[in-house]
């Protein structure tokens, strides 16, 4: 791919707004579709705010009605806000594009930077984003056996309220899976939009008010908390530009392969 520029939006007391980030997103996927531009990642914090994808369900929406911005990506439900780092990588891609691939080259790029700390992530197969993994249900101390865990048992059961037992904050003192990161695309017009959202030391309470992408059975983690030291957005950025462009502009996108089911001949 070709060189990938970085434009860091605002942090601290410059945090960017969701919806003026979001057109900026449009804007600059406007002027990279049109060749205008390189291949760009916008790099950012934003205020606290729920934004829901495509596929969310009521149900995982906020109980007390707090606001929510609905947005043309894929994926449900999530949280942002401060000290979460946010990057939108717009990119153009060869059509038609492989969606999945681009997430995995996300991901890879995280799971690096997290290396780069000292902590170990990976991948879950069937949800994106990156994780710290937790431990073999028989290992957990104090956990919940999946064998009478209500949250995959009963289709009505609503963990946000059953206390903080089944919180999604919570889930690294139950020894659960809990993602790190979590990553929503769209694809317009062969260019990338949306992106990455890094938790680096942000107050992940706000994740207890909905069910996070739509996940019952795990939770959410911080470089903070697993690392056991504070750490800031300041700290990460670096680390996380830097593994970005070299998966990023090593990549050798290639289209989607697509397969076509052969037609039966014609009858004489």
């Amino acid at each position: 791919m070709s060189e990938l520029r970085f434009v860091r939006l605002g942090f601290g007391r410059d945090k960017v707004e969701y919806v003026e980030a979001w057109e900026e997103q449009r804007r600059v996927h406007a002027a990279r579709f049109a060749d205008e531009i390189p291949d760009t990642c916008l790099l950012l914090e934003h205020p606290s705010v729920y934004t829901a994808g495509r596929r969310t369900a009521d149900s995982e929406r906020p109980l007390d009605g707090t606001p929510v911005v609905d947005v043309d990506r894929g994926g449900k439900i999530t949280w942002h806000g401060p000290g979460q780092l946010v990057g939108y990588p717009i990119l153009k891609l060869p059509r038609p594009v492989d969606v999945v691939a681009h997430v995995r080259r996300i991901e890879e790029a995280l799971i690096r930077a997290c290396a780069e700390f000292g902590l170990e992530t990976s991948r879950v197969e069937g949800r994106s984003g990156v994780w710290v993994l937790g431990d073999p249900v028989e290992q957990r101390l104090g956990g919940l056996s999946l064998d009478f865990d209500p949250r995959l048992q009963d289709e009505e059961f609503d963990p946000r309220l059953n206390g903080p037992e089944y919180a999604p904050s919570n889930a690294g003192q139950r020894r659960e899976d809990r993602k790190l990161a979590a990553i929503g695309i769209r694809v317009a017009k062969g260019v990338t939009m949306h992106g990455f959202a890094l938790n680096v030391n942000p107050d992940n309470t706000e994740f207890d008010k909905i069910v996070p992408c739509g996940i019952r059975d795990a939770g959410v983690a911080s470089l903070a908390d697993e690392l056991g030291r504070d750490i800031t957005i300041e700290e990460v950025l670096p680390v996380v530009e830097k593994h970005l462009r070299d998966v990023l502009e090593n990549a050798e996108p290639k289209a989607r392969e697509i397969v076509r089911e052969p037609q039966p001949e014609p009858a004489a």
